[in-house]
């Protein structure tokens, strides 16, 4: 450390200020105060840069000086620029997730983009106690508790861009793991066209968009799109004439016009508690982020009976199972087939990278039932547009919009066999069958549909 930088530490020490960051023309200081012009000059003098000055709570404050003192905050200085330069190759990369794990020697970064996790870089030993000091420090955690897990959120300015994160911190064997989430804080377009479903399936979404009331439900597992489909769908019913109110974990796209609650476990504000509240707040229509345990869906499926209309997500692999799993979860035939209008099945598929794609070989041996003929199949290459051979992904839908006969067949408690025959003479396609599609178009690979759908051609 230069005698300079010493000089600099020690002026920000009197005035009870934390150095937080310098470069050739900057220099960031932490305070839980307004700056004294006094202190001002004193550090302008000092560092012959310009001063800018975050503003902190007093108990984050103490936080990071307990952590200097203890040497996990004892470089915030190299520190600062290392989390901002991470975060912002994710957001240049385009990632969902950011996964900094520690292994036998320091640890590993690892992006998640368009679904699969991609290595990034390695983090020093030395380093990595600071490093998860710091990201706490962001996402307003205790730093000394390392042994519980622990949650937040922050915001930052990346590329003249507002930056959300959700922050996941988890004891592992080797130390602590973070798992930094981001959100998506930008406007973006949410038209139901954009959503890429072909158009026999948006007919019938925005048909159960267009009733007065009732349960329209978006199934898959973790990532696969959901969300941002019951989005689109209450962006199409944001209209002035309606009150529209969403309980959410987290908000993850602002919506102008919609009120939009994010729950609060920790203070007592739970989904169950957030739903019951809505009712009395006069809704016509009500997006619940998930349905997870057999309160919510009962709550869900009967604000659907009187008046509202209902979206909300479920984790099932399939239009039939959701069926299933709500009677399961404990939903009487009778009730769920008088609120029930549509299902909605869905998955994300990479998406081949035009750039590089190329033709494989054909394949002429798929089952009858899910292709006749050939099927061009094309191979993911790489280059340097999307470095994988993908580039973004597209969305996969199979739709069970909810006629007579299946309602007839929920109400009387029909086995899942009846219900999957009564959804086939439909003839709707399903995900699998909706993949092969997307192949054939050259949007896909084969190799893609079999990783996210399997290999089952229901």
């Amino acid at each position: 450390m230069s005698e300079a930088e010493r000089n600099l530490r020690e002026l920000c020490r009197q005035y009870q200020a934390l150095l937080l960051n310098e470069d050739e023309k900057t220099i960031t200081v932490a305070l839980a105060g307004m700056p004294t012009t006094e202190m001002l000059e004193a550090l302008h003098f000092t560092s012959q840069r310009r001063v800018q000055i975050e503003r902190w709570p007093q108990a984050r404050l103490e936080q990071y000086q307990q952590a200097e003192a203890s040497g996990a905050g004892s470089m915030p200085e190299p520190i600062t620029p290392l989390v901002d330069h991470l975060l912002l190759r994710a957001f240049q990369r385009r990632a969902s997730d950011i996964h900094i794990e520690p292994c036998a020697a320091g640890m590993r970064v690892r992006l998640r983009i368009d679904g699969v996790l991609q290595p990034l870089q390695n983090i020093s030993e030395t380093q990595q106690a600071a490093l998860i000091a710091r990201l706490k420090i962001l996402g307003n955690l205790d730093i000394a508790e390392r042994r519980l897990p622990q949650d937040g959120q922050f915001t930052l300015q990346l590329q003249g861009v507002q930056a959300a994160f959700r922050l996941s911190t988890l004891p592992v064997r080797a130390g602590e793991k973070a798992v930094i989430r981001l959100l998506q804080s930008e406007s973006q377009d949410l038209a139901l066209d954009k959503l890429g479903m072909p158009p026999a399936a948006l007919t019938h979404f925005r048909s159960a968009l267009a009733q007065p009331q009732g349960l329209i439900l978006v199934t898959g597992p973790t990532g696969s799109g959901k969300t941002f489909t019951l989005y689109s769908g209450l962006n199409a019913l944001n209209q002035p004439g309606s009150n529209l109110c969403s309980v959410e974990d987290p908000v993850e796209i602002p919506l102008p016009g919609v009120n939009q609650t994010q729950i609060n476990p920790r203070a007592g504000l739970d989904f169950q508690r957030v739903l019951r509240a809505l009712l009395r707040q006069d809704p016509d229509v009500i997006m619940l982020g998930e349905i997870r345990d057999a309160e919510s869906a009962e709550i869900a499926v009967k604000a659907a009976q009187t008046g509202h209309l209902v979206l909300s997500t479920l984790h099932t692999n399939s239009t039939t199972e959701t069926l299933t799993r709500l009677g399961q979860m404990g939903i009487p035939g009778y009730l769920l087939a008088s609120a029930l209008r549509l299902v909605i099945a869905q998955r994300l598929v990479r998406r081949l990278c035009p750039h590089c794609r190329a033709p494989a070989e054909k394949i002429e041996d798929l089952p009858a039932q899910s292709w006749t003929g050939s099927l061009q199949n094309w191979q993911a290459v790489g280059c340097d547009h999307c470095f994988s051979g993908y580039y973004g992904r597209l969305a996969l839908f199979e739709m069970l919009p909810i006629n007579s006969e299946l309602q007839t067949a929920i109400a009387d408690n029909a086995s899942s066999e009846t219900l999957s025959l009564l959804a086939q003479r439909q003839q709707l396609n399903s995900l699998f069958v909706e993949g092969l599609n997307a192949v054939n178009r050259g949007e896909t690979s084969l190799a893609e549909v079999y990783r996210v759908i399997g290999v089952g051609h229901g």
